[in-house]
């Protein structure tokens, strides 16, 4: 039997607290010198989804901008309202010329089953070793990615990086950030 949401949400954060102290007190983790901004070309990935697909950001280039955004860990407070304010915006997401994304560097297993209790109707990628967050720059001295969300362009371009993400309005900020940018 699994444990229920909010018993698996405590221990969720305990452990990513520990482990990100560990990582900085011991340090393990390097931050990378990246700094990615608008007309940067945006990184090429190939990760697996929580819907077992794996995904490229070439997969997308002329035909849809990809918005990817990165949060610390599944099943923690702040990333479970910020799924949720996707999930709950996604008619809206889904209407635009756009596709998106929650990523993380949690296992592809957890991501899967993080999605799934939220019944999210987007995939969450893996980037567990996290190869891909250090090329983005979001992977802090923790181990764990900032919160932060990239807005690249169909042609590849990152349009936009947004380093103050509010996870309770995450996705109407989404909706809104990418009509800002001309995608509908």
């Amino acid at each position: 039997m699994k444990p229920p949401l909010q018993l698996r949400t405590f221990t969720a954060t305990a452990r990513a607290a520990a482990t990100g102290l560990a990582n900085i007190a011991l340090g393990w983790v390097d931050a990378p010198a990246v700094h990615l901004r608008a007309g940067d070309v945006a990184p090429e990935f190939r990760l697996k989804g929580s819907d077992g697909r794996v995904y490229g950001l070439s997969d997308f280039r002329g035909r849809h901008a990809v918005v990817l955004a990165w949060f610390p860990r599944a099943f923690t407070p702040g990333c479970t309202t910020e799924c949720r304010s996707l999930r709950a915006n996604e008619p809206v997401l889904r209407g635009l010329s756009a596709r998106y994304f929650a990523v993380s560097v949690d296992s592809a297993d957890t991501n899967e089953e993080f999605a799934r209790s939220l019944d999210l109707p987007f995939p969450i990628l893996s980037d567990e070793a996290g190869i891909t967050a250090r090329a983005y720059g979001v992977l802090s001295r923790s181990g764990f990615p900032f919160r932060w969300t990239f807005y690249i362009g169909a042609d590849g371009l990152i349009l936009d990086v947004d380093r103050q993400v509010r996870v309770s309005t995450t996705g109407s900020d989404v909706a809104a950030r990418l009509r800002g940018l001309g995608i509908s």
